[in-house]
């Protein structure tokens, strides 16, 4: 996952030098589900559905999970809405004549898009009194494979773990234990392009493919939503993961202008200021927190492998201690920038290297500056070996010893497969679901994406690295009774946990808010989920979340 980080005077440029991770890939899946029984044979553009898909449509189904040994009689529903970009909720008055209508003609299509998302009810439960949770992952140009089917669905596919490889084909899914459906109903929604989502007309994606544009696509979808279920007097919470959390931050604020307060936000493996983001950091010279937020996960990962002699047992512990030099020696010396005196520079080095694992030498070499991609290779690389990117935790051969980044990520490569493949089988057979159009887990929309974004108070979007802190804060401030909650792992590189720590710490919100806030780390990854202890914690955080901030038990 590299996220653009080099300004222009009219865009920014997206970095292509790193493959984007499994939970917000850019990689498109062409097999096509089976068609529905009895349906007639006919020639489509699986990648650009009929116009007729532009329309709601929902298939029900029903089933049963067990959680906490208690079994969960449920409703399901796979469906899509449709919803328009930013700009043409209006239009329709305003077209009404004819000489309108000829020249929308002209300019064809206004943009829409045909939202895809699976809901669970939990049957019996009355609407007013049962919270429910929009979950979606990230990317941008991820749909939510991951968190539905490896999180908080009904079932869930079975893995390797770390270090391993999952094996190939047949694979297998399970009773999801730790399904979230004992706390919420739960709707899984794959944002436009993605998935089963789909974009109408031609050139019609820049209308969708944006911070804000993105945002408002899902506060249509779930307006429309509460209104199709009747679920506006619900207790309501919003769950992103990755890009998810950018979303979602800007969520919280969107849907209050569109009158929709949330009980709660979590947000797992966040991203809320790109400023603090250790991609490519050194194409922004001068902004050096990216450097002091990856250096914990970097210590969490030398400490993982064996690397940190006289390292404490507990990893808490000796994260705390590494969180205080990041915080103070380490951003000190980095701010000194070429002014920083060689015998200060030598001992941050040492320290760097008894932390990371690294050499003093090559710690020198970098200016003190350690790139994730280039940790990820280092650190083993005297074994031709390269850590995760999503969880350091697992390994792959270095496809490249000369190079001096990794250039892949092993645990996509580990899970990407088991999970499309789990998922086809899932949505056909036990969902009903046989759309005649190709299910895509990610779409490579990095270079399209538009990055500007209009803060509260701003009276243009501005062009910069996305920040959505002044929009949770503004959401929280009006609405006081919101809480938030943080989650992450210990072993991700791409989103490191304390670049959560780090933006709550500069969230512009008054100091008596400050307790609406909750964080749970976890010895776990990028995707906390796919380790089956740290999910079951992750399981349990949550729903206890939910209950505290619902009022419904």
């Amino acid at each position: 996952m590299k996220f653009p980080l080099l300004l222009t005077a009219a865009a920014l440029i997206a970095s292509p030098a790193f493959a984007a991770p499994v939970s917000h890939q850019a990689k498109t899946h062409v097999a096509r589900p089976p068609k529905a029984e009895g349906s007639a044979e006919k020639k489509t553009d699986s990648t650009q559905p009929a116009k007729e898909f532009f329309r709601p449509t929902e298939v029900r189904s029903t089933g049963s999970v067990t959680v906490g040994g208690q079994p969960i009689n449920y409703d399901a529903i796979a469906g899509t809405l449709v919803v328009h970009s930013k700009g043409w909720e209006d239009t329709d008055a305003v077209e009404a004549d004819a000489s309108a209508d000829k020249d929308k003609d002209k300019s064809g299509p206004k943009p829409e898009a045909s939202m895809y998302y699976v809901a669970y009810f939990k049957q019996g439960a009355p609407a007013a009194a049962r919270p429910i949770t929009f979950l979606f992952n990230g990317g941008p140009g991820s749909s939510s494979i991951w968190l539905h089917m490896g999180a908080f669905g009904p079932v869930r596919v079975t893995t390797a773990d770390a270090p391993n490889h999952t094996h190939p084909a047949p694979y297998s899914t399970v009773n999801n234990d730790e399904s979230l459906l004992d706390a919420s109903d739960l709707v899984f929604i794959d944002a436009p392009g993605t998935g089963f989502s789909r974009i109408a007309g031609k050139d019609k994606e820049k209308a969708f493919y944006g911070v804000d544009q993105d945002i408002h696509a899902f506060t249509d979808f779930i307006s429309q939503f509460l209104t199709k279920y009747d679920r506006w007097n619900s207790p309501k919470y919003v769950f992103g993961e990755s890009y998810g959390t950018m979303r979602g931050a800007g969520l919280a604020y969107s849907l209050q202008n569109a009158d929709v307060d949330l009980n709660g936000l979590m947000l797992l493996s966040d991203i809320l200021n790109w400023d603090f983001m250790p991609d490519d950091p050194q194409l922004n010279p001068g902004i050096d927190m990216p450097y002091v937020v990856a250096l914990p996960t970097y210590a969490a990962t030398a400490w993982y492998f064996h690397k940190v002699p006289g390292a404490p047992a507990d990893l808490p512990t000796f994260l705390s201690q590494v969180e205080h030099f990041a915080a103070t020696d380490y951003e000190q010396a980095l701010i000194k920038g070429d002014a920083l005196p060689d015998a200060e520079r030598q001992r941050i080095a040492q320290q760097l290297a008894a932390y990371t694992g690294l050499s003093v030498p090559y710690l020198l070499k970098t200016n003190l500056r350690i790139e994730y991609g280039a940790f990820q290779k280092e650190l083993l690389g005297d074994q031709a070996l390269t850590t995760g990117t999503l969880d350091t935790r697992f390994l792959g051969a270095t496809l490249d010893p000369l190079s001096k980044v990794s250039s892949y990520d092993p645990q996509s490569a580990a899970l990407g497969a088991a999970y499309v493949a789990a998922y086809h089988n899932y949505v056909t057979e036990r969902l009903n679901w046989r759309p005649d159009i190709q299910f895509k887990s990610g779409i490579p929309v990095y270079s399209k994406w538009d990055y500007k974004h209009q803060p509260p108070g701003a009276d243009q979007p501005l062009i910069m690295l996305p920040n959505v802190l002044p929009d949770l804060a503004t959401a929280m401030k009006k609405n006081p009774t919101m809480k938030v909650m943080v989650n992450g792992g210990y072993f991700d590189v791409s989103t490191p946990y304390f670049e959560g720590v780090m933006e709550m710490r500069h969230l512009p919100i008054p100091a008596a808010l400050q307790s609406n806030i909750e964080y749970h780390y976890y010895q776990s990854g990028h995707m906390v989920y796919v380790h089956l202890p740290t999910l079951v914690q992750l399981h349990d955080n949550v729903a206890d979340f939910i209950r505290r901030t619902s009022g419904v038990r």
